[in-house]
This record gives structure tokens, C-alpha cells and sequence, in this order.
């Protein structure tokens, strides 16, 4: 991995127009040695740690009504358990899966600023500026499975044939089923955020992602089918639906973005 220096440029005395901040530099990459690498993974795993600990805490007060909301939400009086273990371990776990999601800013500007070396200043300004998006569509996504598309598919799930069989879902069954759509929901609310980061990059334009409406109806439908454990089509178009209009969203935010991308910029005479 290469790692990026910004040195002055020399501003062209003919040129005229304002002077932007990405226009003053210039991006010169230098190899960065196995060391470096290691040393600056350790500092970002080791920052994370400490975040998801002091979290941690704050996830064991947060467990035990975190279970009751689960309980009553999955439609059962007690979770069944196999393992005399499994009740203290579920409680940990839920502990943990609280301090991850209380210290998510933290790992994703971790994450960020590790590959952040790699970057122009232009896409550094971009990354960063992305960072607090990312953090809140990621929770919105999340929040919206917890609250929204689970309690209505254990509404559906525990009612369905119950003269024929004896809903009692296991506890681990009914976390997986938590974790999988949570996290499911949570990274395909970062669909309109991507979709800007494209258009403003100059990769994909708004048009072509407009053109492909077709194509992105059917990759919806199939996220869908791969977030919801369920094989029945309520719960799958329940989840689709909400994805579909992100995508349409995120058509907006392409528009705004091809369209910075496009501006003129300064000519500039750069420093040999």
C-alpha cells in the first residue's frame, strides 16, 4: 500500500477564478514498509478494542431490556435453551452485540483512517465527509429492522398454521434471526451514500444507474431473499420495498454528486 503526500502547487498567474483547497496540491505516493503496515494496524485494532470495552459496560445494563424487548417481540414467555450455559452466555452476547453497535463510529473512522493513507486529498475530503452518513444510514437501517421489519415478521411467522404447529423458537434461532436482518438492513441503507460516492468520484454516472432500474429491481429482490431468513414472499417484499426506494433516493444524491463532479476547475501549473 502506498501512502499519498500533498505538496503546494504553483498557481498559474494567468488563470482566473477562485482557488479551491484540492486545487493547491498535489498527490505524491511513497511505499509504505511492512512495519509501518503492521504498526498501523495495531494501533487501529488496539483503539477499537478499547472502544468496544468501555462499551461493553454499557451494553451489560442495556442487555437484560434489550432480551425483554426481544422476548416480546418474538412472541414467547421464555427463551428456550438446550445448554445450562446458554442463558449467561446469550446475556454476554447481547452485551456485546449493544457495545459494538454503541462504538460503530469509532470503527468505522478506525476502518476509514487505515485505508485512508491510500487516498488523494480529494477522495480524503470525500471519506471523511461520507464517515458521519455512513455512521447514521447504517443505525437508521438497523433501527428500522429492530423495530419495524422483525416485530411484523414474528408477527407473521407466529401466527402462521398455529393450529398446526407449536411455535417455540429456540433463543439462538431468534438472535441469528435479529443479527442477520439488522445487519442486512443496516448495510443496504448505505445504498444512497454509495450511489453518491460514484456519481462524485466520476465512476458510474446518474444515468447509467437510471438505465438499470431493471437490473436493480432484481438485485433487490435478491438482497432481499438473502437478509430475511424467511423463504415467504410477506417478509421478503416487506424488506424489499424499503431497499427499492433507497435506490431511488440515491439516484438523487447521484445527480448532486456528477454534478460537483463536473464542475470546471482552476487550471494550474504544477511544481516539478
Amino acid at each position: 500500500m502506498a501512502r499519498s503526500i500533498h505538496v503546494p502547487k504553483i498557481r498559474n498567474p494567468f488563470a482566473k477564478g477562485p482557488e479551491t483547497p484540492d486545487e493547491d496540491f498535489v498527490d505524491i505516493f511513497e511505499e509504505m514498509t511492512l512495519s509501518e503496515h503492521l504498526e498501523e494496524l495495531r494501533s487501529r485494532v488496539w483503539k477499537t478494542c478499547i472502544s468496544i470495552g468501555a462499551a461493553f459496560f454499557i451494553g451489560l445494563l442495556l442487555a437484560k431490556p434489550a432480551l425483554e424487548l426481544v422476548k416480546q417481540t418474538a412472541n414467547v414467555e421464555k427463551f428456550d435453551v438446550n445448554d445450562a450455559t446458554e442463558p449467561i452466555t446469550d446475556f454476554f452476547k447481547i452485551a456485546m452485540y449493544i457495545a459494538v453497535a454503541i462504538a460503530l463510529p469509532v470503527i468505522f473512522y478506525q476502518l476509514f483512517s487505515f485505508i485512508a493513507p491510500g487516498l488523494t486529498r480529494k477522495e480524503k475530503r470525500l471519506v471523511y465527509g461520507s464517515l458521519p452518513f455512513v455512521v447514521i444510514l447504517f443505525l437508521m437501517g438497523a433501527s428500522f429492522a429492530f423495530f419495524f421489519a422483525i416485530p411484523r415478521a414474528f408477527a407473521f411467522l407466529s401466527t402462521f398454521m398455529s393450529d398446526t404447529f407449536d411455535y417455540s423458537p429456540q433463543a439462538g434461532s431468534i438472535y441469528s434471526f435479529y443479527l442477520q436482518v439488522a445487519l442486512g438492513m443496516g448495510a443496504a441503507f448505505e445504498l444512497p451514500i454509495l450511489m453518491f460516492l460514484l456519481a462524485r468520484l466520476g465512476i458510474v454516472s446518474p444515468k447509467r444507474m437510471a438505465a438499470s432500474r431493471r437490473y436493480a429491481a432484481v438485485m433487490v429482490l435478491i438482497a432481499a431473499a438473502l437478509i430475511t431468513p424467511t423463504p415467504d414472499p410477506f417478509n421478503m417484499l416487506f424488506v424489499a420495498a424499503p431497499i427499492y426506494l433507497l435506490f431511488e433516493f440515491g439516484l438523487i444524491f447521484a445527480r448532486i454528486g456528477y454534478r460537483r463532479h463536473n464542475r470546471p476547475e482552476t487550471p494550474l501549473i504544477d511544481t516539478v
